[in-house]
């Protein structure tokens, strides 16, 4: 029988979602609002670089071009490497471009029935007897709709497009009080380079924000306007965004992606040996993050302008807000080309925005608002039932309850992928989309609904441990291994993927390490 796949999205994951439900016999079809594939690669700030090393962002079957020398490559060498792996793989004739997902709605049983069943989709298989999946499509380009009923839905939206996070502000102190002009990243992100460069050129501009694009903003507008008119970056809080990936000359990957340094971590489901021995290392796990924090204050000299954060840097890669500093941007600090300013809270008035604290206000021509996405509105719009929208938010004080970072346990056939973080994104996604396919393809099946909840409550106290107040961000953090180890035994394959008890424990695990089951 003929089972079709509806996948939403052609970025890192749809691509991923498409090729292994191909491999199984299925037939998908992606849905992308844009007209090309690679997501959020698709059109970035001009100087962005990938943030994790080449080696640890790659396909398992679909290495770099020798070519590609650098170990961050640009956006643009990013976007070609992913477009490559698309058509390497004959991927693109599965896909509708310039088709957005207005919504989606199960066809079966309804809100009562679903509630009562003790197992996924009623009777724990993927593809229920009783229900279908209806997604509603609009073509951008004629704006006509469709109606595709398929079997089974993976959700690729991702986290970092679409829907932009705009913060509230008190009546009278928001966009509309300011005589400038107020965007948000992703606007600048969307121009063409000349396009952006001119947009900037000559204006006193506010950046709002301190993770990857706001730093890569400030970079494009001190090189264009200089000390004439500096780039002010208003955040709320520092983060240990890392110089390079060698601490003190060591590997950051040998710290936080080996076996060893995943016995440091308490972990979702230990047994008593594991729990016993990440007490006794936490001495080891405290002197990991001070030693790592030492080596950012010293290179980026981070005291000297007051940018030392309070939270450790464990709580930094636990909730993957890990980011490489643009080069020399602590030198353009120093330079006055950027201005640094901690800003809790802050309103705009009409030549500029007003910190709160402050009696004057900063001026500026133009604000731009690196300050994120809705994702996880994003992802709840997506469902057209008040239910469902409900069941995938979770509660108010938890991550969103995905089994496996994968499943909604009562959401029947239907998963989502590349909602939840990592270190690596194509490493991560590529094992999630393998353990799908072998769902799909009955290899396993998932356990009873009430265990699952168990597990991500587990999974969620995790995060809540590690990741401090960041813990909504839904990350495996630094878990990987334990986490993959999860899905091999799933799937039926071998956990310990290295040879040799040594490279087991102390060397890093990276996609290359799951090229076979």
């Amino acid at each position: 029988m003929e089972r079709k796949v509806a996948i939403v999205g052609a970025g890192i994951s749809g691509l991923l979602a498409c090729k292994y439900t191909l491999s199984k016999g299925f037939h998908p079809v992606v849905f992308e609002s844009q007209s090309s594939v690679g997501g959020v690669w698709t059109k970035t700030v001009e100087s962005t670089k990938l943030q994790t090393p080449k080696p640890l962002y790659q396909f398992s079957d679909f290495p770099w071009l020798t070519s590609v020398s650098e170990d961050f490559p640009n956006q643009r060498k990013v976007f070609d490497y992913i477009h490559g792996y698309a058509e390497h793989f004959d991927l693109l004739k599965h896909i509708k471009f310039n088709t957005r997902v207005i919504g989606i709605e199960y066809e079966g049983p309804g809100d009562e029935e679903i509630r009562a069943w003790s197992s996924w989709g009623g009777n724990g298989e993927p593809f229920g007897s009783k229900g279908k999946w209806k997604v509603v499509v609009e073509d951008l380009v004629t704006l006509s709709t469709e109606v595709h009923m398929v079997d089974f839905v993976i959700v690729c939206v991702g986290r970092f497009s679409g829907l932009p996070n705009i913060p509230e502000f008190p009546l009278n102190k928001g966009p509309e009080a300011f005589q400038g002009k107020v965007i948000h990243s992703m606007d600048y992100a969307a121009m063409d380079d000349k396009q952006a460069a001119e947009f900037i050129k000559g204006k006193r501009v506010i950046v709002v924000g301190f993770q990857k694009s706001a730093l890569d903003i400030a970079m494009e507008c001190s090189a264009t306007n200089g000390v004439e008119n500096p780039c002010t970056v208003l955040y709320r809080t520092a983060h240990w965004n890392v110089p390079d990936y060698l601490p003190w000359g060591f590997s950051l990957a040998h710290m936080y992606l080996s076996r060893f340094s995943e016995l440091m971590v308490h972990k979702p489901g230990e047994g008593l040996l594991l729990g016993l021995l990440a007490t006794v290392l936490a001495p080891l796990r405290y002197a990991y993050s001070k030693f790592v924090e030492s080596d950012i204050k010293k290179k980026l000299r981070l005291a000297k302008h007051g940018m030392v954060p309070t939270h450790s840097f464990l709580n930094e890669i636990s909730a993957c807000l890990i980011s490489t500093v643009p080069e020399k941007f602590y030198d353009k600090v120093e330079e006055g080309e950027i201005k640094l300013k901690k800003a809790p809270s802050f309103g705009f008035c009409k030549n500029g925005v007003l910190v709160e604290g402050d009696t004057a206000p900063i001026e500026a021509d133009l604000v731009i608002l690196a300050t994120g996405f809705k994702s996880e509105q994003k992802l709840r719009d997506i469902f057209m039932s008040q239910t469902f929208q409900n069941y995938i938010s979770g509660s108010p004080s938890a991550a969103l309850p995905l089994y496996r970072e994968c499943i909604q346990p009562r959401i029947p056939q239907l998963a989502v992928l590349g909602f939840s973080e990592s270190i690596s994104n194509i490493f991560t996604s590529e094992m999630r989309c393998r353990w799908i396919a072998e769902l799909l393809d009955g290899t396993f099946k998932l356990p009873s609904i009430k265990e699952m909840e168990k597990d991500i409550k587990q999974w969620d106290e995790y995060l809540k441990e590690y990741s401090g107040g960041y813990y909504r961000r839904k990350c495996i953090g630094a878990l990987h291994i334990w986490y993959n180890d999860q899905l091999c035994k799933d799937m039926g394959w071998k956990p310990r993927r290295k040879t040799g008890v040594f490279a087991e424990f102390f060397e890093p695990y990276g996609p290359l390490d799951y090229v076979s089951n």
